[in-house]
């Protein structure tokens, strides 16, 4: 098809344009392709609808998305598709005959994403400035092809913004009472329920999360208690014990703008045990906690009530490598393994526990912390606590919904940097994602607003 490089621009379309993110080329056929994608602007957990139309009929062509990660690399997924009788292409209702995934995958382009051919390997996409989107460039291309081919030329093009903190958002930085983190507070008066964001191992001061969940409506502090500046004690170790915790929680409630009784936690990997220990032994009442592939205790001595441990932790005492290479943290993680002394004390639990599994964890033996989890509520008389719901084929790195699947990435433990097995299959982690942060969404709805 001769393409013509100039846009058409027609002042009964420029409305639309603005509406559903249209962009159109003129061509010697009678009317130009047009990509649309609605809506344009969205948080990342929001699914939007990606339509090609005035194409030949029958006929085979390749959708793309691309975007630059705040690092510079670029990020790429592609799917091939067919039009239909009427020169059209919905990716909400058609199927995927290759590229990045198969079948029926509305937001394929999003978490089927993965650094390009030629690029650096191994790197795991993570969000750091919230207050600005993810800019995802959506091509439309002639016959089944692999974009960095270049064999190609676009057809049609549109540009989406995906966003972690809704408009009205705020975001203040924590360096109060020796806690450091971040607080989100949703826009309005308030009080707004309250939550607290942790993490794992690999430190710093994650704050994608906590964005997204102000952005639904949650006054939320994500916390770091490892590797970074601000925190006391060398930046490799974990220097910090249940008065930091405490102290966290309690500034939670303190906040004028936060509901002190109605106010849970959020933890994966090691936050998910932290989010166990405050829970029940550092005297604080959340209303709820949700778990998500971590363990019931600590893997090494936990520091003491001062913040200080005896010993430190670097992580050099808890991974091997498999044949391949990879660091593989599970092995260590498994309940029969661990010290009595560290476990979290389950049998304290008073309020709604929710559990989320992936069953193809390779990070953590997060099947076997759940059964443990289990047994010790039921033997305590409170089952009625427990919601657990597994994944079979999703790994360690549940995210929020539409999250780029990450198999194996690179991981700091110091001296050095090693590459970390995590698990999962791409479709089946996406879908887990897209599931568990609704019935994640579900249950903070049922124990912090009603």
């Amino acid at each position: 098809m001769r393409m013509i490089s100039r846009l058409l621009v027609r002042g009964n379309l420029v409305r639309f344009q603005h509406a559903v993110g249209a962009v159109r080329w003129q061509s010697s056929r009678k009317q130009a392709p047009v990509l649309t994608a609605a809506p344009v602007r969205a948080l990342v957990d929001e699914q939007i609808s990606i339509k090609g139309r005035f194409l030949p009929p029958h006929s085979p062509v390749t959708v793309c998305a691309r975007m630059h990660c705040e690092d510079g690399d670029l990020w790429e997924a592609f799917a091939h598709y067919n039009t239909n009788a009427g020169g059209a292409v919905n990716l909400t209702t058609d199927h995927s005959l290759g590229g990045s995934y198969l079948g029926c995958e509305p937001m394929g382009l999003f978490w089927g994403l993965q650094p390009a051919p030629g690029g650096r390997q191994g790197i795991r996409l993570k969000k750091n400035d919230v207050e600005t989107p993810y800019q995802v460039h959506i091509s439309l291309m002639e016959g089944h092809v692999s974009p960095s081919d270049g064999k190609s030329s676009e057809l049609a093009v549109v540009t989406t913004e995906r966003w972690y903190m809704a408009p009205g958002v705020k975001r203040t930085e924590i360096r109060q009472n020796g806690v450091v983190g971040t607080l989100f507070l949703p826009p309005g008066p308030g009080p707004f329920p309250g939550l607290l964001d942790m993490w794992g191992m690999g430190g710093g001061l994650l704050e994608y999360r906590a964005a997204l969940l102000a952005s639904r409506g949650y006054a939320c502090l994500t916390l770091s208690y490892k590797g970074h500046k601000d925190l006391p004690g060398p930046p490799n170790q974990f220097n910090v014990g249940n008065s930091y915790f405490r102290s966290a929680f309690q500034l939670l409630q303190d906040r004028d703008e936060v509901n002190a009784d109605r106010i849970g936690i959020i933890g994966i990997s090691y936050g998910g045990y932290l989010s166990l220990r405050i829970a029940t032994q550092c005297g604080v009442n959340p209303s709820c906690v949700v778990f998500i592939n971590g363990t019931v205790a600590s893997t090494f001595p936990f520091p003491e009530e001062d913040g200080f441990s005896k010993l430190g932790y670097s992580g050099e005492q808890t991974y091997q490598f498999n044949d391949q290479g990879h660091v593989v943290f599970r092995e260590n993680t498994f309940p029969a393994r661990v010290v009595p002394e560290h476990r979290a004390k389950l049998e304290n639990l008073a309020c709604p526990l929710m559990v989320i599994v992936g069953e193809d964890d390779l990070g953590t033996a997060s099947c076997e912390n759940a059964d443990m989890i289990e047994e010790i509520l039921k033997s305590a008389g409170k089952s009625h606590l427990l919601s657990r719901f597994s994944y079979p084929d999703a790994g360690h790195l549940i995210e929020p919904p539409y999250a780029p699947h990450t198999r194996t990435s690179y991981f700091v433990v110091k001296p050095q940097k090693v590459m970390s097995l995590w698990g999962g299959q791409p479709a089946g982690h996406a879908a887990a994602q897209e599931d568990s942060w609704r019935k994640i969404l579900d249950f903070l709805e049922t124990n912090l607003r009603r």
